[in-house]
């Protein structure tokens, strides 16, 4: 029971995910400053803006549902927290694991998104409710293509475990790269779900103020941020342990290592993409997600449809 408290608390768990959340915000701030040629925050600086916004005053606008207004960023946070425990991070077994476990966890990313949308919503503020209006549409634009990218590797592997999936590549990484496609689909589908530069539409500050988060403050808007830092933190770990199963069979320290590395790198390259790319209208971003991404995420499940029936005939 106490190891249990430990893992779910403190590591793997909240606490893990709390500082490793706020230290990659600060190296996706930093790697996008030192791309405009900026000097970029400090170190502590994702930690002092957490603590400054926790410390603030929460005011929840007269006419907003005030329950929805208070609920939505626990169930956020919940979600990506919970869906963490799922995913294999430094071996091949997760801290959790069943058949199926998979679709659970991309069930568990999206709730966020929903959250945001309802936040949004029962605020009832035109800026805050045009934000949940394209937070919900960029939903269903991204959302089958990383589907479809994510179960494309299952489907060769012939399971819908994750930590299966896990072994199944550790012992034929041949295969892996056969997934390349769908690592570059869900690279850029993690990109829309974390409304990040080009996908940032439902908070655009130069047209809706704050989109979605318009009339959040004080300790509902650093739960907020911080379920975002977490849901870039377990989307990142996902498409490693899905797309990059590699030094799983090192041991702990080195399987941690090599975890740390993977996720930074895929850190790494949501902040190039960032920076190399402008805002796309909602229109535009909902055309390119169904006549490029969604095609070519179909492409890899047929890839890896007939490769398994040829594995498996």
């Amino acid at each position: 029971m106490a190891w249990s408290l430990f893992n779910l608390l403190i590591f793997p768990g909240f606490l893990f995910l709390f500082v490793f959340g706020l230290a990659m915000e600060f190296v996706d701030r930093k790697l996008y400053a030192r791309l405009q040629n900026r000097i970029g925050p400090p170190w502590f600086q994702p930690f002092a803006d957490f603590v400054k916004l926790a410390a603030k005053e929460d005011i929840i606008p007269e006419e907003a549902d005030s329950v929805m207004f208070r609920l939505m960023p626990a169930f956020a946070l919940a979600s990506v927290v919970t869906a963490f425990f799922y995913i294999p991070l430094w071996s091949t077994q997760s801290l959790f694991s069943f058949n199926g476990d998979l679709i659970v966890v991309i069930y568990l990313l999206t709730i966020p998104t929903l959250t945001f949308f309802l936040a949004g919503w029962h605020s009832t503020s035109l800026f805050s409710m045009i934000g949940a209006t394209r937070t919900l549409t960029q939903l269903f634009a991204y959302e089958v293509p990383l589907f479809m990218a994510i179960l494309a590797p299952a489907l060769l592997a012939g399971t819908w475990s994750l930590s299966e999936m896990t072994v199944f590549y550790d012992q034929h990484p041949a295969y892996a790269a056969f997934n390349i496609i769908g690592l570059i689909v869900s690279l850029i589908a993690l990109q829309g779900k974390l409304e990040r530069v080009p996908f940032d539409i439902p908070e655009a500050e130069t047209e809706i103020v704050g989109g979605t988060f318009t009339e959040y403050s004080g300790r509902f808007l650093a739960m907020f941020r911080i379920a975002i830092d977490i849901e870039a933190v377990v989307g990142a770990s996902l498409i490693a342990a899905v797309f990059l199963p590699f030094g799983l069979g090192l041991g702990a320290a080195w399987g941690f290592v090599f975890y740390l590395v993977k996720v930074l790198a895929v850190i790494a390259l949501l902040a190039l993409l960032r920076t190399v790319l402008a805002r796309l209208r909602i229109e535009q971003m909902v055309i390119f997600c169904w006549r490029i991404v969604a095609p070519a995420a179909l492409f890899q499940l047929l890839i890896n449809l007939i490769l398994s029936g040829v594995l498996r005939p």
